[in-house]
C-alpha cells in the first residue's frame, strides 16, 4: 500500500496560493465598495481575514496593486461578456442585448461596481495605462456591435459613438445605486434598463 504523502504537492500549494490571493481582493473590492478607496487601508482588508497587514503583501505588492486588480477583474469580465455576445446567434439587436444586459449585471457585483465607484482619478499613473487600454476595448466592443446591428438593419442608423457613451453611461449608474437585498434582482434591472434603451433604437 503506497503511503500518502503529508506534504501537499506543488499544485495544491498553487491552487491555495490562488484561492487566498482571491479572498484578498473579494475583502478589499467589498471595502472599496463601501467605504471608499482612500478610506480603505491594508490594515483593514487584513483585520477582515483575521490576518495580518505582511500576509497581504505575500500576495499583492501594494494597495494601488490591490485596486489595479479589483478594476481589472471587472474590466475584463465586460470584455468577456462581449466576447460571449458577439458568439451567438441571432441578428446584431439580439447579440447587442445580451451584451447590454450582462454589462449592466455586472456593474452591480462587486468587481463592476468598483470600476465605476472608484475611477481613474484613484489609480498611480503606473497604472493607468493598463486600466485606460482595457476600457478602450470595451468601448471598441460595445461599437463593433452596434456597427454589426446597424449593418444588419435590427437597429436604427445612428451616431456610433455618441450611442455607446450613452448606453455605457446609462448602464454605469447601477455600480452607484443599486442595493443587492432591494425589491429587483440585478437581472431585472438590468433587462428593464435595457428595454428602455433599446427604444431608442429600434427601426422605426
Amino acid at each position: 500500500m503506497q503511503d500518502i504523502s503529508p506534504f501537499r504537492s506543488a499544485s495544491q500549494r498553487e491552487a491555495d496560493r490562488i484561492a487566498k490571493r482571491e479572498a484578498v481582493l473579494r475583502a478589499a473590492v467589498r471595502m472599496f465598495n463601501d467605504r471608499g478607496f482612500h478610506a480603505t487601508s491594508l490594515d483593514d482588508v487584513a483585520a477582515s481575514l483575521g490576518v495580518s497587514k505582511r500576509t497581504i503583501y505575500h500576495y499583492l505588492a501594494s494597495k494601488d496593486q490591490v485596486l489595479l486588480e479589483c478594476v481589472t477583474i471587472g474590466l475584463q469580465q465586460l470584455l468577456q461578456a462581449a466576447e460571449q455576445a458577439r458568439a451567438e446567434a441571432g441578428t446584431g439587436r439580439e447579440r447587442l442585448i445580451k451584451f447590454l444586459r450582462r454589462y449592466a449585471e455586472i456593474n452591480m457585483e462587486d468587481f463592476g461596481r468598483c470600476v465605476i465607484r472608484t475611477g481613474e482619478e484613484a489609480l498611480s499613473k503606473e497604472s493607468l495605462p493598463q486600466y485606460r487600454a482595457l476600457k478602450k476595448e470595451i468601448d471598441a466592443a460595445m461599437r463593433q456591435m452596434l456597427n454589426e446591428a446597424i449593418e444588419d438593419g435590427s437597429i436604427a442608423q445612428r451616431d456610433v459613438k455618441i450611442t455607446a457613451f450613452t448606453l455605457a453611461g446609462a448602464l454605469n449608474w447601477p455600480a452607484r445605486w443599486h442595493v443587492p437585498d432591494g425589491g429587483q434582482t440585478a437581472q431585472q434591472i438590468a433587462a428593464s434598463m435595457v428595454e428602455v434603451l433599446m427604444h431608442g433604437i429600434d427601426p422605426r
